[in-house]
């Protein structure tokens, strides 16, 4: 059974607005520059490299004899020469010729180089930092494994490499009252059957047993949902190319899951001796016949 997108937010601060703390935008420009996609990175580095040139330009238009074989006024000569001189490339043509103008080329000489050298260090950062690219099921569903309910997820490793000593850890964060009436949230840990695996290579299916022991006994979906729960599950290993610690998390809501439903088979033999994964179906869920809900 096919599973819709949900365009919920999965990670706690996106849920989350906060008031009271000092508005810093400048602070943490480096790690958002790494952790936005190569796209949105080269557009913006554009934007800013056009703009910076765009301003010496004017600066440069400020004094209408700065540049000796430029067109008076000439904008687009301005900001051409201001090019030549951000990326040190000298054709010869257009030079300064005042006091004010090798002034402002003395200037963006020093901004070019440390412009250059900032863009180069987040490139080569943000290309070798190693990255996990794991698919994790949209939903969770609740059924007799072995004829114990339990709770599961699907996760998929998207790349061709391998994730050694993989672990995952699931916890629930729910809202509980206290003894005293006070209304508190609190992360209750949810033990798998199999929290970690050598090699995490293809797919991973994890399943928390709801015995009487586990904090989900006895619940219902709405019970989850009154609670305000959610689940996080996160993934943490070794990237075997880069040797380095890899990590990956989601975020699934009470009303994800899917109770007396089971996850699609997508591993197949072929007539060739090798199994066959469909991640067509990876998402997908099947219902079983009528369990009794925990």
């Amino acid at each position: 059974m096919p599973q819709p997108v949900d365009s919920r937010p999965r990670n706690i601060r996106d849920s989350v607005e906060s008031i009271g703390l000092k508005q810093r935008p400048l602070s943490d420009v480096y790690h958002h520059m790494l952790t936005i996609s190569w796209t949105r990175l080269i557009l913006t580095l554009l934007a800013v490299y056009v703009s910076i040139n765009t301003v010496f330009a004017l600066l440069y238009l400020l004094d209408p004899d700065a540049i000796e074989n430029a067109k008076s006024r000439s904008f687009l000569d301005s900001f051409f020469f201001s090019v030549q001189t951000m990326a040190t490339i000298g054709y010869g043509k257009m030079v300064p010729q005042s006091i004010y103008a090798n002034a402002l080329v003395t200037v963006e000489a020093l901004v070019g180089m440390l412009s250059m050298a900032m863009a180069t260090g987040l490139m080569f950062a943000k290309f070798s930092r190693p990255t996990a690219r794991i698919v994790f099921s949209r939903v969770l569903t609740m059924s007799n494994r072995d004829g114990v309910q339990s709770l599961t997820l699907r996760v998929a490793n998207e790349r061709g490499n391998q994730v050694v000593e993989a672990q995952m850890r699931l916890v629930m964060l729910r809202r509980e009252v206290t003894k005293e009436g006070e209304v508190v949230r609190r992360m209750v840990d949810l033990k798998l059957a199999r929290p970690s695996t050598a090699i995490f290579a293809l797919s991973w299916t994890a399943l928390h047993q709801v015995t009487p022991d586990s904090p989900l006994y006895g619940q219902t979906t709405a019970q989850l949902q009154e609670a305000n729960a959610t689940f996080m599950v996160s993934i943490i290993g070794i990237d075997e190319t880069f040797a380095q610690q890899v990590h990956a998390r989601h975020t699934y809501f009470a009303d994800e899951i899917v109770w007396n439903h089971r996850f699609v088979d997508i591993m197949s033999p072929l007539p060739n001796g090798k199994m066959q994964i469909d991640y067509t179906k990876f998402h997908d869920t099947q219902p079983l016949a009528a369990e009794h809900h925990v």
